[in-house]
């Protein structure tokens, strides 16, 4: 492109008589002064201008045209000064009319090599806007890479920011992975996009890491490949494309850049494959000869920034790679710990798995909440899977539970159950011994006269005696069930303490001992004080076990919203105590789900299940008593969650009926 000259009307001068003889400039003579935004900007100019062309043009116009061109003065005859006008002006050079043609030729040719530099630092000045916008687009994607750990939306992330920062039409995104047999590798056809045809069904298939595909040869030699038109693929290349895609759909694959990425260890774990670049990215290559018209071989910048994405991308991907092992990893400990904790007490396995399962559900429900104190409420996917984690190890504190407490079923232990049933069955013995007693003291003293009375009162006395000790039984065991203590059970099992029997040493020993009179009074429930503290130790165990472990940052609350599942909004909880401003939302939640699910969970030995209309009603009257979030249980009747967590999840299954009220300790 020819240099540009430009002076206003058909003025001539002395000092440039065959100015528009000049072949290697071309000379444009116009009536107004242009403005910089109407040169090119890319061309060299030289603007010649007199004082009698400034009236009327701005200084700023002025300002901008000489950051594009170069400005010659141009003077009256027998001048030796510039117009003050001119002079005050950022001029290049300036020629008074009556110069000879040596001294204007020279002037012109310094203000070309001006205009020239002028150029040039313009576009250094773009290439370098370009360079660092170009850093600052692949700093940003990168950044963006990096924080995603969601392999399906890394994927599209790339797809998308391969297209918008390389002009491409398509982007096929294959990934390394193992085949069926588990030994051979094989490149994977993940994710597509194009432009041109953007409702393609994905299929997903298989091509083997080899020579004869152009994916296939870059997974396999790690060479990066620039076709400018992949249909005249010489005859020398090993690979070829497959043309069944183009022939189908009638599109047209011309320019293509596919480039391996490679993980830090410097393997290949994907190829990522741009097709068509275009002039104008919002042109659709609806047939061959739009294709033909609009597509450009990708250059070295476009080159440049599909390479540096694709390293970005392999990071990326491998990253997320690992993060999924570690939270593989991660889950398989949970479930450990898990199984662990219920392995302890088989009456209640299953609860974990359940109460997470609600718990998620209520979250997500209240995520679609459109209005109420909730309405706000959103949790991230982080969020969401740190709740899962705090609800699935929030009894982990059992493991410091001694097992018998644990596993306590009535309010005697087994154990001690059985030694008060031998202590009565030998009552019993006693009782049938102390009958043979007494009949052979009475015939050694009376003879055979009077025997048959005699024996009948005897038998009557020993009958008394033992009907009174399985009338005691009776009472022992029905109030060893861990239900409401039956009206008048205590004083009879204090009048069952004050009775005594006599062992073979003659000791005298009280029928029920204090331990078992302490156990068997317990109001309602099987455990007693200390049982119940021990109980609720769990909880703060599970918070000093779980804050032993490094949690990463976005999982930090777990131990947290572990220990708050059986606070209650008025401060009557435990183990703190706190009232409703302390106690987190997450933990909240939880806590509907571990009462909800203790109520109708399974037959246990200490408890009957009851139905879901029960276990709702039940759990209605604790909100309206201050003790549950109202809103959240309104959140979790209303959207169905407590129906949401099939009966099949853990084990074992729910009844569907059930009439006294459990415990809540779950």
């Amino acid at each position: 492109m020819r240099p540009l000259l430009i002076l206003r009307g058909d003025r001539d001068l002395a000092a440039l008589p065959d100015l528009d003889a000049l072949s290697q400039v071309e000379v444009q003579r116009v009536a107004t002064i242009p403005t910089a935004d109407a040169l090119d900007h890319d061309r060299p100019i030289v603007l010649l201008i007199a004082a009698e062309d400034l009236p009327g043009c701005a200084p700023e116009v002025i300002e901008a045209l000489a950051r594009v061109t170069a400005l010659v003065g141009l003077g009256e005859s027998g001048v030796a000064e510039p117009h003050p006008a001119l002079a005050a002006l950022p001029l290049t050079s300036w020629i008074p009319a009556d110069a000879s043609p040596t001294i204007g030729r020279t002037q012109i040719q310094g203000a070309l090599r001006h205009a020239a530099s002028l150029v040039a630092a313009a576009r250094a000045e773009r290439l370098e806007q370009i360079n660092e916008q170009e850093l600052i687009d692949l700093s940003s994607v990168g950044d963006a890479l990096a924080t995603e750990r969601d392999l399906d939306a890394l994927l599209g992330m790339i797809v998308g920011q391969s297209i918008r920062l390389t002009g491409a039409d398509a982007v096929s995104l294959y990934l390394v992975r193992h085949a069926e047999d588990g030994e051979t590798r094989v490149l994977h056809f993940t994710l597509s996009r194009n432009l041109t045809l953007p409702d393609l069904p994905l299929v997903q298939f298989d091509i083997p890491i080899d020579h004869g595909s152009v994916a296939g040869y870059v997974a396999a030699t790690g060479e990066v490949l620039n076709i400018p038109d992949v249909y005249e693929l010489g005859a020398d290349v090993p690979y070829q494309l497959n043309r069944s895609f183009d022939e189908r759909f009638g599109y047209r694959t011309k320019s293509m850049l596919v480039i391996p990425m490679r993980s830090h260890r410097d393997q290949t774990i994907g190829v990522l494959q741009l097709i068509n670049r275009k002039r104008d990215p919002e042109v659709r290559l609806a047939t061959p000869v739009m294709a033909e018209a609009h597509v450009l071989p990708f250059d070295r910048r476009t080159m440049r920034l599909a390479t540096a994405l694709a390293a970005h991308a392999a990071v990326a991907i491998e990253n997320s790679s690992l993060y999924e092992d570690i939270e593989h990893l991660f889950e398989g400990f949970v479930t450990a710990a898990v199984s662990a904790i219920e392995s302890r007490d088989p009456a209640t396995s299953g609860h974990s798995l359940r109460v997470a399962n609600f718990t998620i559900q209520l979250a997500e429900a209240v995520d679609r909440v459109g209005d109420g104190p909730y309405a706000d409420q959103l949790f991230t996917r982080d969020q969401l899977r740190e709740l899962r984690y705090a609800a699935l190890l929030h009894d982990f504190g059992k493991v410091g539970v001694r097992e018998k407490v644990l596993v306590k079923q009535k309010k005697l232990y087994g154990h001690d159950l059985a030694i008060l049933r031998q202590r009565f069955e030998m009552l019993m013995q006693q009782a049938d011994l102390e009958f043979e007693r007494h009949r052979a003291e009475w015939l050694l003293t009376n003879g055979p006269s009077g025997y048959a009375d005699a024996l009948t009162r005897l038998d009557a006395s020993r009958a008394g005696r033992q009907q009174q000790l399985q009338h005691w039984l009776t009472v022992i065991a029905q109030s060893n069930e861990p239900t409401i203590l039956p009206e008048g059970a205590t004083e009879e099992l204090e009048q069952i303490a004050q009775q005594t029997w006599v062992d073979r040493q003659g000791i005298v020993h009280p029928v029920l001992t204090e331990a078992e009179v302490r156990f068997l009074s317990i109001a309602r429930g099987n455990l007693d004080v200390r049982e119940r503290r021990e109980i609720e130790s769990h909880v703060a165990n599970t918070y000093r076990f779980l804050k032993m472990i490094p949690w990463t940052p976005e999982l930090s609350a777990v131990p947290e919203i572990a220990q708050g599942h059986h606070e209650k909004l008025d401060g009557s909880g435990y183990p703190h105590g706190v009232r409703a401003a302390e106690i987190p939302v997450q933990a909240r939640m939880m806590t509907i789900a571990d009462i909800y699910d203790a109520l109708t969970a399974a037959d246990r030995p200490y408890k009957r299940a009851v139905t879901p209309e029960r276990a709702l009603d039940i759990l209605r009257g604790e909100a309206d008593r201050g003790l549950l979030d109202a809103h959240l249980l309104g959140i979790f009747i209303g959207a169905g969650v407590f129906s949401m967590v099939p009966e099949s999840v853990g084990s074992p299954q729910r009844r569907s009926s059930g009439r006294s009220r459990p415990s809540l300790i779950s």
